[in-house]
């Protein structure tokens, strides 16, 4: 289908004649896409238990089955996945070689709720967010809650103490930094709005603020929802809303929305030039040519 523009700031990202074209169909859910050195994209089938591969030439293969209902998932300046499990409530290292390393799983004496997405920043830390999605039926093991609050958390580079960044969300969930990494943006999915905060040493967060709202109303049962979110070279906000992705810029002016014919769990940069943006809708997998690219992380070379 082509592009639905609804603005000419919009334009100046996306080519009126792109098209979002679907590469794969037939799955549950799917979510935490991640394009990998081979030229494959990595993606969750969250509710389907399995994590899948999808290659140009090759199609669809399914990599880990079960997948312990992974979901959101990021690589370091090494080549490692970094993945965030629903079933297991953790954060896991998996390195090229197959090794598998847990890297959180409790805050004090308390399991974490379910890690949903996570990003790591140019020093190396690794930053995730924790909603209760994965103790919900479906999504991942159904089950009582352990701790009392929804919060956003960093590991040190290297390791080293789990830190508690900031607690009071509903539901965290998408999150990504300004290309100078000064900024932090996380979106809050019940309240369907994002977060913007300013980052100090250790990526402590201050002066957070609502940067859009208003992006669906937050109802799970209706989909639409904030979920995945990414930005693009020049700071420009990628996420995911009713009807597509909703594009805004660094302001939070809302450029316009990339309409996709499913409601989108997540988005992600690949190819060549990191200019197709590979969008994880529901049951199936699109992507659409951007004039511009994502934001060059250290995995991105």
């Amino acid at each position: 289908m082509a592009v639905a523009m609804h603005s000419e700031q919009l334009r100046e990202l996306v080519d009126e004649n792109a098209e979002v074209e679907q590469v794969a169909t037939g799955f549950t859910f799917t979510e935490g896409p991640i394009w990998m050195a081979d030229g494959s994209l990595h993606f969750s089938d969250m509710p389907g238990d399995k994590r899948r591969r999808w290659h140009p030439d090759e199609g669809v293969t399914v990599l880990r089955d079960p997948s312990n209902k992974c979901n959101g998932m990021t690589r370091d300046d090494a080549g490692n996945l970094i993945v965030c499990e629903h079933v297991t409530s953790s954060v896991v290292r998996e390195r090229p070689d197959g090794t598998r390393e847990t890297i959180a799983t409790h805050w004090g004496d308390k399991e974490l709720n379910s890690p949903n997405d996570v990003i790591v920043a140019s020093d190396g830390s690794i930053i995730f967010t924790d909603p209760t999605y994965g103790r919900m039926p479906g999504f991942g093991l159904e089950r009582e809650q352990d701790l009392d609050f929804q919060g956003v958390y960093r590991i040190p580079a290297g390791g080293g103490e789990l830190q508690l960044l900031v607690d009071d969300f509903s539901q965290p969930n998408g999150l990504c930094f300004s290309p100078d990494e000064s900024l932090l943006y996380v979106n809050d999915t019940d309240r369907a709005h994002i977060r913007v905060f300013d980052v100090g040493p250790d990526h402590t967060l201050s002066n957070g603020r609502v940067l859009a709202e208003g992006i669906g109303d937050g109802d799970l049962a209706k989909g639409g929802l904030v979920d995945g979110m990414k930005a693009d070279e020049h700071g420009n906000i990628y996420v995911t809303g009713p009807a597509g992705v909703w594009v805004f810029s660094p302001a939070g002016e809302h450029l316009g929305t990339i309409e996709v014919p499913e409601d989108v769990g997540n988005v992600n940069w690949g190819g060549d030039d990191w200019r197709t943006l590979y969008i994880p809708a529901t049951t199936s997998l699109y992507r659409v040519r951007l004039k511009v690219s994502g934001n060059r992380l250290g995995y991105m070379t």
